[in-house]
C-alpha cells in the first residue's frame, strides 16, 4: 500500500485549471516551541500582532441584504457592528459608544435606521456618524471636540463574505486572499443563506482547533467510520499570506478500508445527494464517485445549474480552504461549510469552535446540502428564516454530529499533552503541510517581519 503523498493524483476528468496543484514553499522543517499552544504571554502577542493586524471573515451577506440591516462579530476581547450602509457597501464599526463605552448592539443580528445606546440614548448613523448627543446642551464643547463619532475599521465584501481588519495597513482583501479569492467566487456564496449555525466551547487553544481540522492524516484513527466513504489521498495546495486549500475525494473507500467493492451505507447516502435511487445502483464503491459527478453534471444541465465551471473533482468532493489566521471554508456546489476558530479573551487554553453552514434553495427534486453536514431534519432550507444560534457552553457535549464530537472529545487530550514537558513541539508530515504553512505565517506575524504575498 502506497501513502506517499507525491503519487496520490486525485482528479479525474477533463483537466481544469482550478485544480492545478502549486509549488509549495520551502516552509523549512523546524519543530515550533509547544508554549504556543498554552502561554498567556504568546496568547497577547497573537491578538497583538495576529488578530489586530490582519482580514477577519466576519459574516456573510445573506446576513445583512437590505440597507439598515447589521449583525454583531466578536471576536476575543472586541466585539464589532457590521451593517449595509444606504449605498449598499458594509460597514464595520467598534460595537461601543465613544460616551462611556456602553456596547450599542446586544442581539446578534437586526435591522434599523440608527443605532441608539441603551444607557445614554445617543444616537449614531449607519456610516458610525453622530446623530445626537442626549442633553448636548450640557456638555462643554470641548468635551464633544474630542469626537462623538463610532470607531470604524475597514471592511470590505468579496464572493459573499464579509471581512474586517481593525489594521490600516493590510492589502485589499482581493489581494490578500490572492487566487483564492478566485476560487471561491464560483460557489456564488453571495446567493446562499445560513441554514444552520452553532458555536460550542471547547477546553483548548484556538490553533489546536485549526490543527485538528487541517489535516485528514487522523481520520483513519479519529473517525475511522469515514474510511468507507472518504478517500486518505489528497492534494494540498499552499498560497501567499497562510492560505491553503486541500482536495478530499468522496464517494469511494480510503485505500486503508478493506472492501474496496461492496457500495456501503454511506456511500449510499452520497449515491443519494446526486439524485441516484442506491438500491438499484449496479457498480462498485471504486466507480460510485464517477457515478456522483456524471449525475450531477446531468441534473445541472436539465435544471440549468451551471456546474460546467467546476471540476469533476468538485462536483463530488470537498474542497477546503485554509484562510489565515482562524478559519476554514469546505466547498461544494449546493453548499459551503465555514468553521471559525475563535480564541478565547482570556483563557489560552480555551476556544469557541464555530460552524455556519450555507445553502442555495433549488425547487429541484432530490436536491440539497451534502448529507455529511449533518443538517438536523426539518432544517428550514429555503433560506425564508435565519436560524438562531445554538451555543453549547464548555463541558456540555456540542452535538455537532458524530465526527466532530469525536473532535471535541479528543482535542482536550491534545491540549493537556502540550503542557507535558515531554512534549517538545509537533512533528509534521507532508501530509501536514497546512499545518506547517499556517505556523509559519503566524510566526512571521510573531516575530514582526511579515511580508504580503510571502
Amino acid at each position: 500500500m502506497n501513502f506517499d503523498f507525491r503519487n496520490w493524483q486525485i482528479h479525474v476528468g477533463t483537466p481544469h485549471p482550478f485544480n492545478a496543484e502549486r509549488p509549495r514553499p520551502d516552509n523549512g522543517t523546524a519543530r515550533p516551541d509547544p508554549a504556543r499552544y498554552y502561554d498567556p504571554a504568546w496568547a497577547r502577542q497573537e491578538w497583538e500582532k495576529v488578530f489586530t493586524k490582519t482580514w477577519l471573515l466576519a459574516g456573510v451577506v445573506s446576513d445583512a441584504p437590505e440597507s439598515g440591516d447589521f449583525f454583531r462579530y466578536d471576536v476575543g476581547s472586541e466585539s464589532f457592528i457590521i451593517v449595509r450602509a444606504e449605498d449598499g457597501s458594509y460597514k464595520a464599526h467598534y460595537n461601543v459608544c465613544p460616551h462611556r463605552g456602553s456596547q450599542l448592539v446586544l442581539q446578534p443580528f437586526g435591522s434599523a435606521d440608527e443605532f441608539i445606546c441603551p444607557f445614554h440614548s445617543w444616537h449614531f448613523n449607519l456610516d458610525g456618524s453622530n446623530a445626537s448627543v442626549t442633553d448636548k446642551e450640557t456638555f462643554q464643547p470641548d468635551v464633544l471636540c474630542h469626537g462623538t463619532d463610532l470607531s470604524s475599521v475597514r471592511c470590505e465584501e468579496i464572493a459573499g463574505l464579509i471581512f474586517i481588519s481593525m489594521s490600516n495597513d493590510v492589502p485589499p482583501i482581493r489581494d490578500y486572499l490572492g487566487d483564492a479569492a478566485d476560487h471561491l467566487a464560483l460557489y456564488d456564496i453571495g446567493s446562499m443563506n445560513v441554514v444552520q449555525h452553532k458555536r460550542s466551547d471547547w477546553a483548548a487553544n484556538w490553533k489546536g482547533g485549526v490543527d485538528a481540522f487541517y489535516e485528514i492524516y487522523h481520520l483513519h484513527s479519529v473517525h475511522p467510520q469515514t474510511q468507507c466513504l472518504m478517500d486518505d489521498r489528497t492534494q494540498i495546495d499552499l498560497f501567499p499570506n497562510g492560505i491553503s486549500r486541500q482536495f478530499v475525494p468522496f464517494a469511494q473507500p480510503s485505500p486503508r478500508y478493506a472492501d474496496q467493492q461492496t457500495v456501503n451505507a454511506g456511500i449510499k447516502i452520497m449515491l443519494a445527494d446526486a439524485g441516484i435511487d442506491p438500491e438499484t445502483y449496479q457498480g462498485t464503491a471504486q466507480e460510485t464517485r464517477a457515478a456522483v459527478q456524471q449525475a450531477k453534471r446531468a441534473r445541472s444541465a436539465q435544471y440549468d445549474l451551471g456546474y460546467e465551471k467546476f471540476s469533476d473533482t468538485q462536483l463530488s468532493d470537498s474542497t477546503i480552504y485554509g484562510i489565515f489566521p482562524n478559519v476554514q471554508i469546505g466547498c461544494h456546489p449546493e453548499a459551503v461549510f465555514i468553521h471559525r476558530f475563535v480564541p478565547h479573551a482570556r483563557d489560552p487554553e480555551q476556544f469557541t469552535y464555530e460552524t455556519i453552514i450555507l445553502f442555495k434553495h433549488e425547487n429541484i427534486p432530490g436536491y440539497g446540502a451534502p448529507a455529511w453536514m449533518g443538517l438536523a431534519p426539518g432544517t428550514d432550507t429555503t433560506g425564508k428564516t435565519r436560524p438562531e444560534i445554538v451555543h453549547t457552553p464548555l463541558g456540555e457535549p456540542p452535538h455537532l454530529g458524530e465526527v466532530l464530537d469525536q473532535d471535541s472529545e479528543l482535542l482536550p487530550y491534545v491540549q493537556m499533552g502540550a503542557r507535558s514537558r515531554g512534549f517538545r513541539g509537533p512533528l509534521w508530515s507532508e501530509q501536514e503541510a497546512r499545518l506547517r504553512h499556517f505556523h509559519v505565517e503566524l510566526d512571521r506575524y510573531i516575530n514582526d517581519n511579515k511580508e504580503w504575498g510571502k
